[in-house]
């Protein structure tokens, strides 16, 4: 099996448990926090991924580290997922269960990139029409870049909605060339 497939697998359990417990947008910021911890210290990561430290030593470890902050059933989750080996997947398995948990809440996460940094208007009102044209809640993720010269562009999923300058300057050329 695929890894993208375990961790899927691995989510949708996460998931199940979640929604039996009313922890699921919960279980995703701490899984989403485990997963930040692991890729951002290399100690975490070669002490989860280094045979000579045993399972149970590292499920113990990861208890220790969220006792006080998440609930029994998440950390046993995170335990069966060390005890199966697959504690490499744990960003994986993150970005899976936040796609389940988007689809539950009917959100979509959109890439908008500017000419210059925006105001919270200007963002507050793209998110408005974004909402608008998908029916669904939407994340914008803004950047920067001065090579749009201006407008904007906007990707949700597969889908580009290209408003910027750059590309009408592109199609107006095109046009005045005869193509």
């Amino acid at each position: 099996m695929r890894e993208p497939t375990i961790a899927r697998n691995y989510a949708e359990a996460l998931f199940a448990a979640g929604e039996r417990t009313g922890d699921t947008v919960r279980f995703a910021d701490l899984l989403d926090a485990v997963a930040g911890a692991i890729a951002a210290d290399k100690r975490i990561q070669l002490a989860l991924e280094t045979p000579r430290v045993p399972k149970t030593r590292k499920q113990e470890l990861l208890r220790s580290a969220l006792a006080r902050r998440a609930p029994e059933p998440f950390i046993r989750f995170l335990a069966g997922v060390v005890k199966r080996g697959r504690q490499g997947l744990f960003g994986a398995i993150s970005v899976q269960y936040q796609a389940l948990v988007d689809v539950k809440l009917n959100r979509v996460h959109a890439g908008v990139t500017l000419a210059r940094a925006p105001d919270q208007a200007l963002v507050a009102e793209i998110t408005r029409r974004l909402r608008e044209i998908t029916g669904k809640d939407v994340v914008p993720h803004v950047r920067e870049d001065p090579r749009i010269i201006g407008g904007v562009v906007v990707k949700i999923g597969d889908r580009i909605m290209d408003g910027s300058v750059r590309r009408r300057l592109a199609v107006l050329r095109r046009q005045m060339l005869g193509g």
